[in-house]
């Protein structure tokens, strides 16, 4: 396990008392993605992919179980002791390192738990160790507790340019203020 991996590793007690571990996902984790997909309704599987689907495929799980380490950052929940996927949060920055794109999902009987609260902090923090500008995503606007998510955590809100059907989440994460002062 690399160094990152380790320092990223954490247990944490969650508001309701539930006692949480995140980790990096790792390409064998595909059959826990496929699972954890498994134990999402139909409903929110839609609203992490904006599209309708009944199952994450070999090539969509694969494909988000291998990650570029230098621009892209994914987490795995679990519940103390367990090897079942509660949540899953990550970030995918631009070439230059500047903006992200993330998402976060919560398995559907998890909801509630204070999962994605959790999962958000921990992608800011992240992000801003990185040095990254901002956080963007792309959300439907029935998806109610995401957008909700986001206004608690400063996000703008917005209609998405390139869909007028999508919302557009943007949070700036580095102070341009703090970043003149420090250049001066």
């Amino acid at each position: 396990m690399s160094s990152q991996a380790k320092q990223l590793e954490s247990t944490q007690k969650l508001p309701d008392g539930n006692i949480i571990r995140l980790r990096l996902i790792r390409p064998e984790d595909e059959p826990l993605l496929q699972d954890f997909a498994a134990h999402m309704s139909p409903e929110d599987l839609r609203l992490r992919f904006l599209a309708p689907m009944r199952e994450l495929s070999h090539e969509l799980a694969a494909r988000l179980t291998h990650i570029d380490d230098d621009r892209e950052v994914a987490l795995l929940v679990f519940a103390e002791g367990a090897e079942e996927a509660l949540g899953v949060a990550r970030f995918s920055a631009d070439h230059h390192n500047r903006a992200a794109e993330f998402a976060i999902a919560v398995r559907s009987d998890w909801k509630g738990h204070g999962l994605g609260h959790l999962l958000m902090a921990r992608l800011i923090q992240l992000a801003r160790q990185r040095g990254i500008d901002g956080l963007v995503g792309e959300v439907l606007p029935e998806n109610a507790a995401m957008l909700q998510l986001c206004r608690e955590f400063g996000f703008t809100i917005g209609i998405e340019p390139s869909d007028p059907k999508l919302r557009r989440v943007s949070k700036t994460l580095q102070d341009p203020d703090a970043l003149t002062s420090a250049n001066d």
